[in-house]
């Protein structure tokens, strides 16, 4: 997979220290090709729920798609459903068929199956560079860059180290931090755990994939933002909640991408998350991917299952 590169001076926030690749491009998104355009996936972080991680999906999902595409074209969407929920015990199989080859624009369809079913569909479109005078975005949010904030090893250790923290929370961060996520994250406005309280649904974090992945192939970069942009992404919508509501099944129903500029997933990214709406026990989530140049290169969107049970207050009568 080789397309356009990606910036290396404009987003800037350095190379991660050595040599090491993440292991986000040489574990997870490593599809083992089984014949033309059939690809099989294997698990490399499993939340804490034991079930497949849905941007591990998008992510192993796209590189099939991209896999089936000339060098010269980038994609600039895709839109998926998941369908089944994945066992972390199975490997996937990706099968990819091309719907549609044009003169500038390409779709791929992507079917990821276990057991013999679909676990997850979606489909990818792929655009030739077409320069165009029609440009704007919106501006980038004002927050402190990440040097300044912990990251989320130091921050999950700062919470344990509070004495008024509750167990129920202390023991869900002891079961994170014991996983080894490989995205690195810090929050721009860290919740105080032992003061939770209703908060707008809205979030900031920094976030990039661990290790290194250099300029190279913007088509990879694409798969791992696809990959980190599940993450934490549908909680948005439990924020103004989560003071009095226990989550009892929370799930990605949807999943969608716009890609609008070249980036490296290695490099920190602002995530601007929020939620304008939820109901009929499903969330909606929205979120944009920024550079740290204030250039926008990614808008997500996504849709979910969320049911809660009310917190009852305990009576001291």
């Amino acid at each position: 997979m080789s397309s356009s590169q990606a910036p290396e001076d404009q987003q800037g926030g350095g190379d991660p220290p050595g040599d090491l690749r993440s292991v986000l491009v040489t574990s997870v998104l490593n599809l083992e090709p089984l014949d033309e355009d059939l690809f099989r996936g294997r698990h490399y972080w499993v939340p804490t729920t034991q079930r497949l991680f849905g941007g591990q999906i998008v992510g192993q999902a796209l590189v099939a798609a991209a896999k089936s595409v000339s060098e010269d074209v980038h994609v600039h969407s895709l839109h998926c459903y998941f369908v089944r929920t994945g066992d972390p015990k199975v490997p996937v199989l990706y099968q990819v068929e091309r719907t549609r080859t044009g003169t500038s624009f390409s779709v791929r369809s992507v079917k990821a199956v276990q057991r013999g079913q679909p676990i997850f569909i979606c489909q990818a479109s792929f655009q030739q560079a077409q320069p165009s005078p029609l440009q704007h975005q919106f501006s980038m949010p004002a927050v402190p860059p990440p040097e300044e904030l912990l990251d989320h090893e130091a921050l999950i250790d700062q919470y344990l180290r509070d004495p008024n923290l509750q167990e129920m929370y202390r023991v869900g961060l002891n079961r994170i931090a014991a996983k080894e996520v490989p995205i690195e994250i810090k929050l721009v406005n860290p919740p105080i755990l032992s003061q939770l309280q209703s908060k707008e649904p809205k979030q900031m974090f920094w976030v990039r994939a661990r290790g290194h992945i250099g300029e190279g192939d913007m088509k990879m970069h694409c798969c791992v933002a696809a990959y980190i942009s599940d993450y934490a992404f549908l909680g948005t919508a439990l924020l103004p909640h989560q003071w009095q509501c226990n989550v009892h099944f929370m799930v990605s129903l949807d999943h969608s991408m716009w890609f609008h500029n070249p980036f490296r997933a290695d490099h920190w990214m602002l995530y601007e998350c929020e939620s304008p709406w939820a109901g009929g026990s499903r969330g909606l989530v929205q979120g944009r991917l920024w550079r740290r140049d204030g250039i926008l290169a990614v808008s997500c969107a996504q849709e979910g299952v969320i049911r809660v049970k009310s917190r009852v207050s305990e009576s001291k009568l």
